[in-house]
């Protein structure tokens, strides 16, 4: 058993987030292991950039209202207890509600061997049409 001593929070870079995003690494997804874990805070209206994920996500709603939506889908609202599985290579963005703080919990895995190209896929950030369709 290792006890880890809790890391620096780490500011969401705005290539990938829009409005005040914070997120705390939980698991690294270091061997045997690939299984990554992050902490995830937004601000009201704060959100990812559209993305997908190689080997998927899955996000649990620990706080707070948000939004997730998957391209061509519906914006549907999150609160706590949701969990949202989103498959390999589906183009996907979440984040808070307009007045709203959200915290989630986001799970993927690492690449395994054998396979290339990015682990996490990064596109353009939301139009405010985009954010507001609901």
């Amino acid at each position: 058993m290792e006890i880890q001593a809790k890391r620096p929070s780490n500011k969401g870079p705005a290539e990938m987030f829009t409005g005040e995003v914070w997120f705390d690494v939980i698991a690294k997804g270091e061997e045997p292991s690939r299984l990554r874990v992050n902490h995830v805070r937004f601000a009201p209206g704060a959100h990812t950039a559209w993305h997908r994920h190689a080997n998927g996500q899955t996000l649990h709603v620990t706080q707070g209202i948000g939004l997730v939506q998957s391209r061509g889908g519906e914006v549907i609202e999150i609160r706590p207890g949701d969990t949202i599985y989103t498959p390999p290579g589906e183009w996907h963005w979440h984040g808070a509600a307009p007045e709203h703080f959200m915290s989630h919990l986001a799970m993927w895995e690492a690449l395994g061997e054998g396979q290339d190209g990015p682990e996490t896929e990064w596109g353009k950030h939301l139009s405010d049409g985009e954010y507001g369709r609901n």
